[in-house]
C-alpha cells in the first residue's frame, strides 16, 4: 500500500491513524495560543470586577435630628485616599439631587473628610438648617478630580417644609456668542493678589419651556491637571427661543500666572472653553529682591554695633574723662596769627634769644618799652 504525501503532523500511521505532532511544533503552538488567552482571561475578570465595583453610598446614624444636634455620617464605595465635603442641603432628593446647587446647602457648617485605604470613612457633622426649606438630604460630594456625589434623606426637625418645583427637562442652553473674559488686574494683582475676571457668554433656550436661575459649573485647568469645578448660579430667566447675556465671575488662587483654560459646564455638558494668560506678579519677585538685600544690610549693621559695644578698650581711654570738646578753641586755632609789619625807618624787630629777658607785647613798640636801666624824666629839668 503506497502511503500518502502531505504534512508531517498529518500522516498517518501503518493502521490508519493520524500520527502525533512533533513535541517542538506543540511547544510553539502552545507559545502562540498561551498569551491570548492569558489576555481575554485578564480583560474579562477586569470587566467583572469593574462592574463588580460598588457605588458611592452614605448611610445616617439618625433621619431626623434638631438644629445644634450632631449625627454620624458613614460611606462605602468611594475612591481610596478622597477629599470629600458634608452639607445638610435643603430643596433636594437622592433622587433630583440638590436643586440651586450648594447655595441651598448649609455652607458654614460642612465638614471635609478624606476616604481611607478601602474607599470608607465616617465622621460627624453637626445639624444645621439649610437656607431653603425642606426635603433635606445630607450631601456627600468629591472635592477633587472626577465628581462623585450620594444624597441620603434627612430631616431637620423644626425647620419649613415646602414642595420640591416642578420639573421641566424641556429646557436646554446653548452658546449662541463666542465667550470672552472681561476685567482687568490692578495693581495688587502685580504684588501677587487673586487674579479675577468675568466669564460673559450669549446663551439661548432651544427647548420649549423655560429656564429659571440656572446654575452652571465654571472649571479653571492649569497645564494637565484636571479643572477644579465651582459651582455658579445665574438669576434671571430664559425663555424659550430668548436668549439672555450671563456674567460669571472667575478667580484664581493668590500668585497664579501661566496659561490657564477656563471651561463652562451647564448639566453634563461643557458648553465653551477660554484660554487665560495670566502674567507672572513681578512685585512679588522685586520684593523678595529687596528683601534680600535689605536684611543682610541690616544684620551687618547690627553686628558692627554690638561688636563696637563689646570690644575691650585701652586702660588710657577708660581712665581719661571724655569731656566736650571746646568749639571756639578750634575755631581760633584754625584763624591765622595777626603779625605787625615794621616801618621802613625802623629796623628789623628784635628776636627773642635765648639770653633776653623781656619778651615784644603787641602794644608796645620797642622804644616805648619800659626798661630798668633807662631813667625817667621826673624831676629832671
Amino acid at each position: 500500500m503506497t502511503g500518502r504525501t502531505g504534512p508531517a503532523a498529518l500522516r498517518s500511521d501503518g493502521r490508519g491513524r493520524a500520527a502525533p505532532l512533533p513535541a517542538a511544533l506543540l511547544a510553539a503552538l502552545l507559545a502562540a495560543i498561551l498569551p491570548a488567552l492569558l489576555l481575554t482571561a485578564a480583560g474579562a475578570h477586569a470587566a467583572g470586577r469593574s462592574a463588580a465595583d460598588p457605588k458611592p453610598a452614605v448611610t445616617l446614624s439618625g433621619k431626623q435630628a434638631g438644629k445644634g444636634g450632631e449625627i454620624t455620617v458613614k460611606g462605602t464605595g468611594w475612591r481610596a485616599d478622597t477629599l470629600l465635603m458634608m452639607l445638610v442641603c435643603g430643596q433636594s432628593s437622592p433622587a433630583r439631587g440638590v436643586i440651586g446647587g450648594t447655595n441651598s446647602c448649609a455652607n458654614a457648617d460642612g465638614r471635609a473628610v478624606t476616604t481611607d485605604s478601602k474607599g470608607a470613612f465616617s465622621k460627624k457633622l453637626p445639624v444645621a438648617e439649610p437656607p431653603v426649606p425642606c426635603p433635606c438630604v445630607v450631601h456627600v460630594a468629591t472635592v477633587t478630580g472626577d465628581q462623585s456625589v450620594a444624597d441620603a434623606v434627612f430631616v431637620v426637625a423644626g425647620h419649613p417644609v415646602a414642595a420640591l418645583p416642578k420639573e421641566d427637562g424641556n429646557g436646554k442652553l446653548a452658546v449662541l456668542a463666542t465667550t470672552r473674559l472681561e476685567g482687568d488686574s490692578g495693581i495688587l494683582t502685580w504684588f501677587g493678589a487673586p487674579p479675577s475676571r468675568r466669564l460673559v457668554l450669549t446663551v439661548g433656550n432651544l427647548g420649549s419651556a423655560a429656564v429659571k436661575d440656572p446654575v452652571f459649573q465654571v472649571g479653571t485647568a492649569h497645564g494637565v491637571y484636571a479643572p477644579q469645578w465651582e459651582e455658579r448660579q445665574w438669576r434671571g430667566t430664559v425663555e424659550p427661543g430668548r436668549k439672555a447675556r450671563i456674567e460669571l465671575p472667575v478667580e484664581l488662587t493668590a500668585g497664579a500666572h501661566g496659561d490657564y483654560q477656563v471651561s463652562l459646564k451647564y448639566g453634563t455638558k461643557v458648553l465653551a472653553e477660554q484660554p487665560w494668560g495670566v502674567g507672572r506678579p513681578w512685585g512679588v519677585t522685586l520684593f523678595w529682591i529687596l528683601l534680600c538685600l535689605v536684611v543682610p544690610a541690616a544684620v551687618f549693621r547690627i553686628g558692627m554695633a554690638v561688636v563696637d559695644k563689646v570690644r575691650p578698650r585701652s586702660a588710657h581711654a577708660a581712665a581719661r574723662p571724655r569731656r566736650r570738646p571746646d568749639r571756639l578753641a578750634d575755631v581760633t586755632a584754625r584763624l591765622p596769627r595777626l603779625r605787625r609789619t615794621p616801618a621802613p625807618s625802623e629796623g628789623p624787630a628784635p628776636s627773642a634769644g635765648a639770653g633776653s629777658t623781656t619778651a615784644a607785647l603787641p602794644w608796645f613798640t620797642p622804644d616805648s618799652a619800659p626798661s630798668e636801666h633807662r631813667p625817667t624824666t621826673k624831676g629832671h629839668s
